[in-house]
Protein backbone atom coordinates (compact mmCIF):
# COMPACT_ATOMS: atom_id res chain seq x y z
CA UNK A 1 0.00 0.00 0.00
CA UNK A 2 1.74 3.29 -0.98
CA UNK A 3 1.94 5.80 2.30
CA UNK A 4 2.34 9.36 2.43
CA UNK A 5 3.40 11.78 4.87
CA UNK A 6 0.28 13.24 6.57
CA UNK A 7 1.68 16.74 6.09
CA UNK A 8 0.21 15.97 2.35
CA UNK A 9 -2.98 17.02 3.61
CA UNK A 10 -4.20 20.47 2.80
CA UNK A 11 -5.57 23.41 5.18
CA UNK A 12 -8.62 21.70 5.86
CA UNK A 13 -9.76 23.43 8.65
CA UNK A 14 -13.21 22.51 9.86
CA UNK A 15 -13.88 18.80 8.41
CA UNK A 16 -17.76 18.27 7.49
CA UNK A 17 -18.21 15.66 10.50
CA UNK A 18 -21.75 16.42 11.40
CA UNK A 19 -24.82 18.42 10.05
CA UNK A 20 -26.37 19.07 13.05
CA UNK A 21 -29.59 18.76 10.61
CA UNK A 22 -31.46 16.47 13.54
CA UNK A 23 -31.00 19.17 16.09
CA UNK A 24 -33.20 21.60 13.99
CA UNK A 25 -35.35 18.63 12.66
CA UNK A 26 -36.05 17.77 16.49
CA UNK A 27 -35.95 20.81 18.83
CA UNK A 28 -32.82 18.99 20.39
CA UNK A 29 -30.36 22.38 20.31
CA UNK A 30 -30.01 22.31 23.60
CA UNK A 31 -28.78 18.91 23.38
CA UNK A 32 -25.59 19.61 21.49
CA UNK A 33 -22.69 17.67 21.53
CA UNK A 34 -20.51 17.62 24.62
CA UNK A 35 -17.59 19.88 24.32
CA UNK A 36 -14.23 19.65 25.89
CA UNK A 37 -13.50 21.77 28.78
CA UNK A 38 -9.93 23.78 28.81
CA UNK A 39 -8.71 21.55 31.76
CA UNK A 40 -8.59 18.56 28.92
CA UNK A 41 -5.87 20.89 27.12
CA UNK A 42 -2.39 19.98 26.84
CA UNK A 43 -0.31 21.88 29.37
CA UNK A 44 2.82 22.15 28.99
CA UNK A 45 3.50 19.57 26.73
CA UNK A 46 3.45 16.79 29.17
CA UNK A 47 1.74 13.49 28.75
CA UNK A 48 -0.38 11.99 30.87
CA UNK A 49 1.64 9.26 31.53
CA UNK A 50 5.45 9.07 31.36
CA UNK A 51 5.64 6.13 29.44
CA UNK A 52 5.67 5.34 25.61
CA UNK A 53 5.53 2.10 24.57
CA UNK A 54 7.73 0.92 21.29
CA UNK A 55 6.35 1.25 17.49
CA UNK A 56 4.04 -1.80 16.13
CA UNK A 57 4.98 -3.06 12.35
CA UNK A 58 2.55 -1.09 9.83
CA UNK A 59 -0.86 -2.50 9.92
CA UNK A 60 -4.40 -1.40 8.40
CA UNK A 61 -6.58 -1.17 11.38
CA UNK A 62 -10.08 -2.75 11.37
CA UNK A 63 -11.56 -1.56 14.58
CA UNK A 64 -12.08 1.49 17.48
CA UNK A 65 -12.73 0.83 21.06
CA UNK A 66 -12.91 4.15 23.00
CA UNK A 67 -14.78 2.64 26.46
CA UNK A 68 -15.11 5.87 28.16
CA UNK A 69 -17.64 7.07 25.60
CA UNK A 70 -18.86 3.93 24.50
CA UNK A 71 -17.86 3.80 20.93
CA UNK A 72 -17.00 0.67 19.48
CA UNK A 73 -17.08 1.46 15.77
CA UNK A 74 -15.55 -0.22 12.47
CA UNK A 75 -12.96 1.59 10.16
CA UNK A 76 -13.27 2.27 6.36
CA UNK A 77 -9.97 3.56 4.81
CA UNK A 78 -10.11 7.44 4.03
CA UNK A 79 -8.51 9.29 1.01
CA UNK A 80 -8.03 13.10 0.10
CA UNK A 81 -10.85 14.82 -1.89
CA UNK A 82 -9.82 16.48 -4.96
CA UNK A 83 -8.58 19.75 -3.08
CA UNK A 84 -6.34 18.03 -0.64
CA UNK A 85 -8.37 17.70 2.36
CA UNK A 86 -9.50 14.55 4.02
CA UNK A 87 -12.67 12.49 3.12
CA UNK A 88 -15.43 11.40 5.43
CA UNK A 89 -17.10 8.60 6.19
CA UNK A 90 -20.18 7.81 4.47
CA UNK A 91 -22.70 9.91 6.86
CA UNK A 92 -26.08 7.52 6.28
CA UNK A 93 -23.76 4.77 8.37
CA UNK A 94 -23.85 6.66 12.27
CA UNK A 95 -21.38 3.95 13.85
CA UNK A 96 -18.91 4.51 11.04
CA UNK A 97 -15.29 6.00 11.45
CA UNK A 98 -12.85 5.96 9.20
CA UNK A 99 -9.02 6.15 9.44
CA UNK A 100 -6.56 8.02 6.58
CA UNK A 101 -5.00 5.17 4.96
CA UNK A 102 -2.28 6.88 2.72
CA UNK A 103 -0.73 8.07 6.05
CA UNK A 104 0.47 6.34 9.35
CA UNK A 105 -1.31 3.51 10.76
CA UNK A 106 -2.21 3.44 14.56
CA UNK A 107 0.30 1.67 16.44
CA UNK A 108 3.42 2.11 14.02
CA UNK A 109 5.92 5.55 14.62
CA UNK A 110 3.81 8.54 13.29
CA UNK A 111 0.70 10.53 13.55
CA UNK A 112 -2.44 8.09 12.36
CA UNK A 113 -5.90 9.95 11.93
CA UNK A 114 -8.71 8.28 12.78
CA UNK A 115 -12.36 10.04 12.16
CA UNK A 116 -16.10 10.31 12.31
CA UNK A 117 -19.51 12.16 11.91
CA UNK A 118 -20.67 13.65 15.15
CA UNK A 119 -24.35 13.46 14.21
CA UNK A 120 -26.42 13.06 10.79
CA UNK A 121 -29.60 13.75 9.59
CA UNK A 122 -31.27 10.92 12.03
CA UNK A 123 -29.61 11.67 15.39
CA UNK A 124 -25.80 11.19 17.32
CA UNK A 125 -23.26 9.30 15.55
CA UNK A 126 -20.44 7.47 16.23
CA UNK A 127 -17.89 10.47 17.51
CA UNK A 128 -20.82 11.96 19.79
CA UNK A 129 -19.33 12.39 22.66
CA UNK A 130 -15.91 12.94 21.95
CA UNK A 131 -15.72 16.32 23.32
CA UNK A 132 -17.25 14.11 26.61
CA UNK A 133 -13.60 12.02 26.87
CA UNK A 134 -11.10 12.84 29.25
CA UNK A 135 -7.03 13.02 29.89
CA UNK A 136 -6.03 9.89 31.02
CA UNK A 137 -8.84 8.04 28.64
CA UNK A 138 -8.11 4.81 26.39
CA UNK A 139 -8.16 4.55 22.81
CA UNK A 140 -7.74 0.59 21.62
CA UNK A 141 -7.21 -0.15 18.04
CA UNK A 142 -7.35 -3.41 16.46
CA UNK A 143 -5.14 -3.84 13.53
CA UNK A 144 -5.83 -6.67 10.95
CA UNK A 145 -2.29 -8.44 11.61
CA UNK A 146 -4.32 -9.18 15.29
CA UNK A 147 -2.75 -6.83 17.62
CA UNK A 148 -4.55 -4.28 19.48
CA UNK A 149 -2.46 -0.75 19.93
CA UNK A 150 -3.71 0.96 22.76
CA UNK A 151 -3.39 4.66 23.28
CA UNK A 152 -3.60 7.23 26.53
CA UNK A 153 -5.39 10.14 25.65
CA UNK A 154 -2.80 13.27 26.42
CA UNK A 155 -5.36 16.13 25.49
CA UNK A 156 -8.83 16.44 23.85
CA UNK A 157 -9.09 20.04 22.26
CA UNK A 158 -11.53 21.92 20.17
CA UNK A 159 -11.05 24.60 17.36
CA UNK A 160 -12.62 27.25 15.46
CA UNK A 161 -12.72 26.37 11.84
CA UNK A 162 -10.28 29.23 11.03
CA UNK A 163 -7.63 28.28 13.92
CA UNK A 164 -7.44 24.62 12.76
CA UNK A 165 -3.50 23.86 13.63
CA UNK A 166 -3.01 21.42 10.78
CA UNK A 167 0.92 20.87 11.32
CA UNK A 168 -0.31 20.08 15.47
CA UNK A 169 -2.98 17.78 14.28
CA UNK A 170 -1.62 15.88 11.25
CA UNK A 171 2.19 16.77 11.63
CA UNK A 172 4.79 13.98 11.93
CA UNK A 173 5.61 12.46 15.23
CA UNK A 174 8.60 10.58 16.39
CA UNK A 175 6.71 8.28 18.23
CA UNK A 176 3.21 6.45 17.90
CA UNK A 177 0.45 8.92 18.09
CA UNK A 178 -2.85 9.06 17.13
CA UNK A 179 -5.43 11.74 16.46
CA UNK A 180 -9.63 11.56 16.77
CA UNK A 181 -11.29 14.30 15.11
CA UNK A 182 -15.04 15.03 14.78
CA UNK A 183 -17.04 18.31 14.92
CA UNK A 184 -17.26 20.57 17.26
CA UNK A 185 -16.94 24.26 18.27
CA UNK A 186 -20.60 25.03 18.92
CA UNK A 187 -23.27 25.13 16.42
CA UNK A 188 -25.67 27.72 15.05
CA UNK A 189 -28.63 27.33 12.98
CA UNK A 190 -26.58 30.04 10.23
CA UNK A 191 -23.17 28.13 10.26
CA UNK A 192 -23.79 24.73 11.56
CA UNK A 193 -20.82 23.45 13.44
CA UNK A 194 -17.96 25.83 13.81
CA UNK A 195 -14.58 23.69 14.18
CA UNK A 196 -13.50 20.06 15.49
CA UNK A 197 -12.76 18.50 18.22
CA UNK A 198 -9.04 16.81 18.22
CA UNK A 199 -8.38 14.01 20.64
CA UNK A 200 -4.86 13.63 21.10
CA UNK A 201 -3.00 9.99 22.39
CA UNK A 202 0.14 8.43 22.09
CA UNK A 203 0.76 4.50 22.33
CA UNK A 204 1.47 3.17 25.47
CA UNK A 205 0.61 -0.54 25.25
CA UNK A 206 -0.05 -3.78 22.81
CA UNK A 207 -1.73 -6.81 23.04
CA UNK A 208 -1.91 -9.83 20.89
Amino acid sequence: MPRIGNTAIAAVTALALGSGAWLLHSGAETHAPPQPSAAQARSGGADVTGRSAPALPPSPPDRVRIPAIHVDAPLTGLALTPSGGLDVPPAEKENLAGWYEAGTTPGERGTAIVAGHVDNADGPAVFYDLGALRKGSTVEVDRRDGSVAVFTVDAVEVYRAGDFPDEKVYGAAGRPELRVITCGGGYSKATGYQGNVVVFAHLTSSRV
